[in-house]
């Protein structure tokens, strides 16, 4: 929440940045508080209830500026690790007209594979996935008279230096990863939610502090034993991958229900539904995958056995313990949602602003080290335009 209070005591310098810069025009043009021609004129749907909002606007412009986030280290991800054939139907993956290569590292496959066999292809989808989501928020945007929104001066960060990987900056750091494990246990507890309260300890401890990598920075990241496995410091590198996977598709699982409590129109609603639903997915393919993470170590980062019963943070044994850790428990246990007296339900958590609202994504992301520049170790400007954005998306709210 520091992250936060620092973004907030900046805005005046967002604000001018967003009337004069690259992503001024999308940020600006939000324009008349109701657009109701602009629906009425695209005739999607005949029920769409009241007409599109300025908070509308604001949510739909915050979360094309995510998923440009998420397309940039998402595509990263497919270029060392992505599948390169996928049986009959090839792979098609491309931004803006040009062809992503992927699989250009085929000693991180490798060490990808020891968490599932499918890892690659599902790699490979995610990405697709998210890029579809950006380009589709940008378009709807334009069709209901907001501005498309694109981040691109913003990509000033180093990609990693391995054989083959395009050379052009990015928006998103993946080789000083400080990657948040909690969600782990969240999903696991049957007695705390986050929008309760709830605090939840980390699967893996060492990942939540330092900074890791969770692709190869060079070629020398890639080195095999002599029997071709992965060593212990390439398999980390992939596990790190797996666990920042789940971390990042867990935010979109919380963001869009939380967000679509505020939107007033209901094809508006309907695209956040949409899309929100595809993110749940990825969480749940991502977390099954990570439980599958070898138990090695590499240096000052240990990834724990989950299953053996025992607290990686403290110790602790028990059965309720094993509930919290055991790797195959990955549907959403029941827990106290509202109020306590309605009894345990299964649900997506959190989903309130304070706890997994726009703000709080970014936030997230942030902590993440997902902006961190090596050259100054601080986050790239683009942390600002963010945080001014969902400062906007946060304060939408539903009119009837």
């Amino acid at each position: 929440m520091k992250n936060v209070e620092r973004n907030k005591s900046n805005g005046t310098d967002r604000r001018s940045f967003l009337k004069t810069g690259a992503v001024g025009a999308g940020a600006a043009a939000l324009g008349a508080t109701l657009l109701p021609s602009t629906m009425a004129a695209l005739d999607y749907d005949s029920d769409s209830g009241p007409a599109i909002t300025k908070g509308d606007i604001a949510i739909l412009t915050f979360l094309s500026a995510l998923e440009q986030v998420e397309a940039d280290l998402w595509i990263q991800y497919a270029e060392l690790g992505g599948a390169t054939n996928q049986g009959l139907s090839p792979i098609d993956l491309e931004l803006n007209g040009r062809r992503i290569e992927t699989g250009l590292a085929p000693n991180y496959i490798t060490a990808l594979l020891a968490l599932d066999g499918d890892m690659p292809q599902y790699i490979a989808d995610n990405t697709d996935d998210e890029i579809s989501h950006h380009r589709f928020l940008n378009n709807f945007l334009a069709a209901v008279g907001g501005e498309p929104i694109d981040l691109g001066p913003f990509a000033v960060l180093p990609p990693s230096r391995v054989t083959g990987v395009p050379q052009n900056h990015r928006l998103t750091n993946l080789q000083q990863l400080t990657v948040d494990t909690s969600w782990w246990t969240r999903y696991r507890s049957a007695a705390a939610n986050p929008d309760l309260g709830g605090s939840f300890e980390n699967a893996v401890p060492d990942l939540a502090r330092g900074q890791h990598p969770a692709i190869p920075r060079s070629d020398a990241d890639l080195t095999l034993n002599s029997d071709g496995t992965p060593t212990n410091h390439l398999q980390a590198i992939a596990n790190t991958a797996g666990f920042h996977f789940a971390f990042i598709e867990q935010g979109g699982t919380s963001l869009y229900p939380t967000l679509a409590q505020k939107v007033t129109n209901l094809t508006v609603l309907r695209v956040l539904l949409s899309i929100g639903a595809s993110e749940v997915m990825h969480f749940q393919t991502w977390q099954d995958k990570a439980g599958n993470a070898p138990n090695i170590s590499d240096g000052n980062l240990s990834f724990p056995n989950l299953n053996n019963g025992v607290d990686p943070n403290n110790g602790r044994s028990g059965s309720s313990i094993a509930d919290l850790f055991q790797t195959n428990l990955i549907m959403p246990e029941p827990t106290i949602f509202l109020d306590r007296k309605f009894g345990p339900v299964s649900i997506i958590r959190p989903t309130s602003t304070a706890q997994s609202g726009a703000v709080a994504a970014v936030a997230s992301f942030e902590q993440d080290g997902l902006f961190r520049d090596p050259a100054t170790g601080r986050s790239t400007g683009i942390v600002d335009v963010l945080m001014r954005l969902a400062e906007k998306a946060d304060a939408a709210a539903r009119r009837l």
